[in-house]
């Protein structure tokens, strides 16, 4: 059974290869997408070439809900969003994926029913399955050449919707096994260290920028995320550089 989740249904349009719906189903996988409608397949269905191109995505593909036509997918929809890397004449909002999942993500949570539609390999959408939708969904692309996959559009759509519904983190720093993040008390230690045995060996010349040199120094240390592991590392070196001049 789908899951529970509510989400958009993406609606492939007479796909015309297995292989292209297999890929459209593993897109919607990876970014927690599980309801898949589709509307009168070129080669019939179900599809063994879409399952093998699926990697484990096959019990969407099971549960996919085939139609012979495009009216019959779109029953029970509210809100319907098309598709299209071309310009059409016609008179609908025309969004960027972003912002068409954050709409869509806004109807959702408010209980409408929405569907994304998705056109065949070889020229996309045609005018009258525009003309049942809403509002257009328009992929920025290189104008020279504006053809895109049929699983590279789902996927893009669906990264999107999981980008407004999901906890995406867009920025970390992943810790290892040998430790995590080194405490304010580390850091100042190491500092101090350095700066001792960078004094005791003449670092800091001429004295009327001694201070300045101490503060550039400061504000790297402070620009590096360090790990204890990388405290302990950094004070092994200067204790061994210490102990081979010494030698010397």
């Amino acid at each position: 059974m789908p899951s529970d989740t509510p989400q958009p249904a993406f609606v492939l349009v007479r796909p015309q290869m297995g292989e292209n719906i297999g890929a459209a189903a593993r897109a919607m996988w990876n970014f927690g997408l599980d309801r898949m409608r589709i509307v009168a397949p070129r080669d019939g269905w179900p599809n063994q070439k879409a399952v093998a191109m699926s990697s484990g995505a096959g019990r969407l593909l099971d549960e996919a809900q085939l139609y012979g036509d495009l009216e019959g997918a779109l029953g029970d929809r509210t809100f319907t969003f098309a598709t299209t890397a071309r310009q059409r004449d016609m008179t609908k909002p025309v969004y960027s994926p972003e912002r068409a999942m954050q709409i869509a993500a806004q109807k959702v949570a408010a209980g409408e029913q929405v569907a994304v539609l998705f056109g065949p390999e070889r020229a996309g959408l045609e005018n009258d399955d525009i003309a049942r939708a809403n509002a257009i969904i328009s992929v920025p692309v290189n104008p020279q050449y504006a053809s895109l996959n049929l699983g590279q559009c789902v996927l893009l759509t669906a990264y999107e919707w999981m980008r407004q519904v999901g906890d995406v983190a867009h920025e970390t720093h992943e810790i290892g096994n040998k430790g995590d993040w080194a405490t304010g008390v580390e850091v100042e230690k190491l500092v101090e260290h350095y700066e001792q045995r960078l004094d005791e060996a003449g670092f800091f010349w001429p004295p009327e920028k001694a201070d300045s040199m101490r503060l550039n120094l400061r504000n790297l240390w402070s620009r590096v995320a360090m790990t204890r592991a990388d405290i302990q590392m950094l004070h092994g070196i200067m204790r061994q550089m210490v102990r081979w001049k010494e030698k010397g």
